[in-house]
């Protein structure tokens, strides 16, 4: 370690020349990753619903689809604009009221159950299919086009519209998120450290780390929006510790020494020691995320555990060089710290210990009571904002014509029309059905006969192996009401065709809810056993390992069982990623405090000494670090306007906090309480136990 340390101070220059260089690929990397902004790309392949999407995309050249809405607009003006749609690239179908019933029947003479579902309040819907898929590029574009194409009595709703309105918001927040985090942390810097220059370094530091994270992403192919968004500002919350380090070491090696390169050499050595075991800790927790069947998990996973990793490097590497480089003008801007030492708290919480545990036994109950009951949504649409076009579109589809969730049902070509209709009498007689629309049906309706029909329509609702039928229901996606609804209509149609698949969003959200069920529990199991394991190598025990994550998991359940008790319901990503990462990210605060009191002990102290020594010189740290944390999420939280991203960071922000409390309060009296099995169950500590 001291080899290494004593290469970077010798090298300090060209070092911190590579590093600006490497920014350049890093910029570039970052620039040509693609990302992803529809979390129903994140489904396993394997589900049926998603088979069902490929059979239309194939089939049906219909990889999606757009429900324009027109407006106080002359038949003439609906048939020039659909021209217009058609000319658009990507775009496979227009199909409006005009071209089922072509131009020469009044609209007065059609039966009112047709004008309801096509024509209300001088409002028609004209549906438009694309070639390529929701999220691809190529359909974002071409939906941008058409709003370019239609006047403002047009809005386009679909998943498509959602996907490029979130896209658009979440690109004009990402700067920003960064900036609110930059400054929140070195305002917190500033009152925790000595120089007004260090703090700058560490967070340019932490920015090239930032920057070197995403541009690498490249390798990966393309990250999600939800990534994009909160990985610089999580590395940069989760990493600070390590530059802290790395600047306090370099610090008290100074006063050791007069040859600053010798001081560095050893400080980076001792950080390079002091959190190996630490970072391995939280890359453990992130890569626990990859376990989860919804793939956003690995997206995230990967993505902030090698985040973590550069961190670690850039902190022994680039910071060294910076500070040593700039030494001079880090001297010159030295102050006085303004933050204190914490000893009223320190000597308050060994004071009152037994009373903190009593505290920790009465809220335990609430806190387990409050993380079981809190409630998560679905439906990603309710995380935008009202005002944006796609969601407008979504409301007036709902309120003029109840189109709230749409359904796409294959079923095999050759099945007669009496039966698919007595099929779809069945279906439509379920609660909360509204209307279903096959090829035969509108024949039938309109009393048109099916040979008479447009092409365009005979070709949407038929292919070569299947005939499709479009069911419309009023319930809500991703709701309990809908999923049972869902279920019931699949009895419905597996007793016609058990080869029939129900797709569309609504059986998709269904996926996503029972695979994200699975996932809050299965992911939270493999975090907890993999740091576990860790741990028990790192503190070489049995039961502090146990003891540290009781600590960090007892905040989560506060942290989590909060939105319980204010009526709040999170996002759902929020509940299966947040228990992962605030113990992965906040487990470092007890390790540092369990290592200092384990050494104590073994140099003889005894346990309140131990207690009072770990605490003493590690309650500083601890906040600071929390503090960086909380600054580094707490802005954005409040920021965003896309309630996914400000949900994960005010929760990110709120469990740092409580994590902080938790370790300075509870898990020092965990250590006193349970001291003597420690002792039994520690290596080099058995002895202390007789």
């Amino acid at each position: 370690m001291e080899k290494f340390g004593q290469f970077i101070c010798k090298h300090k220059v060209a070092i911190l020349i590579i590093s600006l260089l490497l920014l350049i690929p890093s910029i570039i990397g970052y620039k040509a990753t693609r990302v992803n902004y529809d979390i129903l790309v994140y489904l396993p392949d394997n589900i049926e619903t998603i088979e069902g999407e490929n059979i239309l995309a194939d089939d049906f050249d219909m990889g999606a689809f757009s429900v324009v809405i027109l407006e106080n607009m002359q038949s003439k003006d609906i048939i020039e604009l659909e021209k217009q749609f058609r000319e658009v690239g990507n775009v496979e179908k227009v199909v409006g009221l005009t071209d089922i019933i072509g131009t020469d029947v009044p609209l007065e003479m059609l039966p009112d159950e047709i004008k309801d579902k096509l024509y209300k309040d001088n409002t028609t819907p004209v549906l438009v299919t694309f070639k390529d898929g929701i999220s691809e590029d190529t359909t974002m574009e071409t939906v941008e086009k058409l709003r370019e194409i239609s006047n403002e009595n047009c809005k386009i709703s679909g998943m498509t519209a959602t996907v490029l309105d979130t896209r658009n918001l979440s690109d004009s927040e990402v700067i920003i998120y960064v900036m609110i985090a930059v400054a929140l942390c070195l305002i917190i810097l500033q009152l925790a450290l000595d120089s007004y220059l260090a703090p700058v370094l560490m967070l340019l530091n932490i920015g090239m780390a930032v920057l070197y994270n995403m541009g690498t992403n490249v390798f990966l192919g393309q990250t999600s929006y939800i990534t994009k968004a909160i990985s610089a500002v999580l590395q940069l919350g989760v990493t600070m510790d390590f530059a802290i380090f790395l600047y306090h070491s370099y610090k008290a090696e100074k006063e050791k020494v007069s040859n600053n390169n010798e001081a560095m050499a050893t400080a980076i050595a001792k950080t390079l020691v002091s959190v190996l075991g630490s970072s391995l800790t939280t890359i453990a927790g992130f890569l626990a995320l990859c376990s989860m069947n919804l793939t956003l998990g690995k997206d995230i996973g990967l993505v902030m555990a090698k985040g973590v990793l550069i961190g670690v490097i850039t902190a022994v590497t680039t910071l060294p060089a910076m500070l040593l480089v700039f030494d001079k003008w880090v001297e010159k801007t030295k102050h006085k710290e303004i933050l204190p030492r914490f000893e009223k708290v320190k000597n308050f919480n060994l004071k009152h210990y037994k009373a903190i545990l009593v505290a920790f036994i009465v809220i335990l109950p609430f806190a387990v009571y409050g993380y079981t009951h809190t409630e998560s949504y679905y439906n990603l649409s309710k995380s935008l904002p009202d005002n944006l076009n796609s969601i407008q579109a979504n409301n007036e589809l709902k309120d003029k014509f109840d189109m709230v969730s749409t359904e796409l049902l294959l079923v095999d070509k050759n099945m007669p029309d009496y039966k698919l209709n007595e099929m779809l009498d069945k279906i439509e007689s379920l609660d909360g059905i509204e209307w279903t629309l096959s090829y035969s049906k509108i024949s039938k309706e309109v009393n048109i006969p099916k040979e008479m029909l447009p092409e365009d329509i005979r070709s949407i609702f038929e292919s070569d192996k299947y005939q499709m039928v479009i069911i419309n229901s009023k319930y809500e996606i991703a709701t309990n009401e809908l999923n049972s609804q869902i279920e019931e209509a699949n009895k419905i149609i597996k007793e016609y065709d058990d080869t029939a698949i129900l797709a569309g969003e609504g059986p998709l959200m269904k996926d996503l809810v029972e695979i994200s069920d699975h996932d809050f529990n299965s992911v939270n199991t493999v975090s907890i056993a993999i740091i576990l394991v860790i741990m028990v190598f790192v503190l070489k025990s049995v039961s502090l390992p146990i003891i540290l994550i009781a600590a960090i998991e007892f905040a989560i359940f506060i942290n989590m069982g909060i939105p319980a008790y204010t009526g709040t319901v999170i996002p759902f990503i929020a509940s299966i990623v947040i228990g992962t990462i605030q113990l992965g990210a906040t487990i470092d605060y007890a390790i540092l405090i369990t290592t200092k009191y384990k050494t104590a002990r073994i140099e003889g102290k005894d346990k309140h000494q131990a207690i009072d020594e770990a605490l003493g010189t590690s309650i500083q740290s601890i906040i600071v670090s929390a503090l960086c944390f909380f600054g580094a999420t707490f802005g954005v939280g409040m920021y965003s306007k896309i309630e996914m991203i400000g949900s994960l960071c005010s929760l990110m922000a709120r469990g740092a906090i409580i994590s902080m409390v938790t370790v300075l309060t509870v898990l020092p009296a965990f250590l006193i309480v349970f001291d003597k099995i420690i002792c039994k169950t520690t290596a080099n500590m058995r002895r202390l136990s007789n």
